[in-house]
């Protein structure tokens, strides 16, 4: 599987998060997970389509549900034991890494793999379907790790408007 556009959306994610980083504490619009918590997910997100890429690499078969990673009571488990910003952000670097390795080495056959997947989005079912391997891994990629990029990047402050005249 060619993972270039996934190691692409990582850097990308990677960068988004060191920017938000320096510029020091950021306050989410109501309703919106802070820095921490985004990053969070992600690190709970990553460890299970990991775990489900091994599952097919071991012959079994792999499962997705992202409920875990929606948790408020798990991603602050997440930070805490990170303790940082950075082991955060280092700890999805190599996850991500990990999950382009893996894809890199998964045949057709275990990437075309049937994937019970249930996804959310706040209190929204999404998915409640069979996806390939491959479509949860191209998800990452296209749509997963961009859209919460953007969101790392909607936390910095606002530059004032320049004053004319």
């Amino acid at each position: 599987m060619d993972v270039t556009a996934l190691r692409q959306a990582y850097t990308g994610l990677l960068d988004a998060a060191h920017t938000v980083a320096e510029a020091g504490r950021t306050s989410p619009p109501p309703g919106e997970w802070d820095a921490d918590q985004l990053l969070a997910h992600l690190v709970s997100v990553d460890a299970g389509i990991v775990a489900a890429m091994c599952s097919v690499a071991a012959g079994g078969h792999g499962t997705f549900d992202n409920r875990l990673s929606l948790d408020p009571w798990n991603l602050d488990r997440i930070i805490e034991r990170a303790g940082d910003q950075t082991s955060l952000r280092e700890r999805i670097r190599v996850q991500g890494e990990a999950l382009c390795v893996l894809a890199e080495q998964l045949s057709d056959d275990e990437l075309d793999r049937p994937v019970p997947t249930l996804l959310m989005s706040g209190g929204t079912l999404l998915v409640d379907q069979v996806l390939s391997l491959r479509h949860l891994i191209a998800g990452l990629a296209d749509d997963h790790v961009p859209r919460h990029t953007q969101q790392l990047l909607a936390l910095l402050p606002q530059a004032a408007p320049l004053a004319v005249g």
